[in-house]
């Protein structure tokens, strides 16, 4: 059965968007996942298909009900469907590549989109919404979010990328971010590819990426080095 990904929104004409393109949209064409929306509008309450109301305790903003988004969930996926649920939001937990490659064994996703000043609490905690963020800043949406979390996901399914190894190569697949990249012309600019990855010498080479890959995450992410430090000495 091919990954199943439906996405529970206000604005299903986001999809496939950037997905319907490169590595994901060939796949999507080959069937080797399926992408499928539920307007959450359709669910709405009254003639005007009202989906938000004030929050309680008075605040700024509108919040999504519990009782019109449930539905909508629950038309996405039905008793039976044991495709884990996430909520994507800024209070989540962090979308890590550990996380990434956990979802993408799973049989598929069921990824509810928020809006406005967010989502009723008691739908999170009746439908069982995993939050999960994208980064420490905040979007109109949680379509975007959707997006980077589904591309990220279909990228290591079985198939989809021309060679697997491509997907173990990459940063934060060992806890560093990855090493610098060469190609044709040998020199650029005056700019000469590093005398190392000509050699012939594959240990070397390996050597050298690795080195490369702890300067630049010491530099740039000290808290991953200190993370891999931490693992290690555990």
């Amino acid at each position: 059965m091919p990954f199943r990904a439906s996405v529970v929104t206000l604005y299903p004409d986001m999809f496939p968007g950037p997905l319907g393109h490169s590595l994901a949209g060939r796949a999507l064409e080959r069937g080797d996942w399926t992408l499928d929306t539920t307007h959450i509008r359709l669910f709405g309450e009254g003639r005007h298909r009202t989906v938000d109301d004030t929050p309680a305790g008075g605040s700024a903003g509108m919040v999504l009900r519990a009782d019109v988004l449930s539905r909508a969930i629950d038309a996405a996926s039905p008793p039976g469907d044991d495709r884990p649920r996430l909520l994507m939001s800024p209070r989540g937990e962090p979308l890590t590549q550990p996380l990434v490659r956990a979802l993408s064994a799973e049989p598929g996703l069921v990824i509810v989109c928020g809006r406005f000043e967010g989502v009723d609490e008691r739908v999170i905690e009746g439908r069982a919404l995993r939050e999960v963020s994208v980064g420490d800043y905040i979007l109109s949406g949680g379509e975007a979010g959707a997006l980077v979390l589904l591309d990220a996901v279909v990228r290591l399914l079985p198939g989809v990328m021309g060679n697997a190894q491509s997907g173990t190569c990459e940063s934060f697949e060992d806890g560093l971010l990855e090493h610098p990249h060469y190609t044709r012309p040998p020199v650029w600019e005056g700019r000469a590819i590093p005398d190392v990855l000509t050699s012939g010498d594959h240990g070397a080479v390996d050597r050298w990426r690795r080195q490369e890959a702890e300067r630049i995450t010491r530099e740039r992410r000290p808290d991953l080095m200190a993370r891999l430090a931490r693992d290690t000495d555990g």
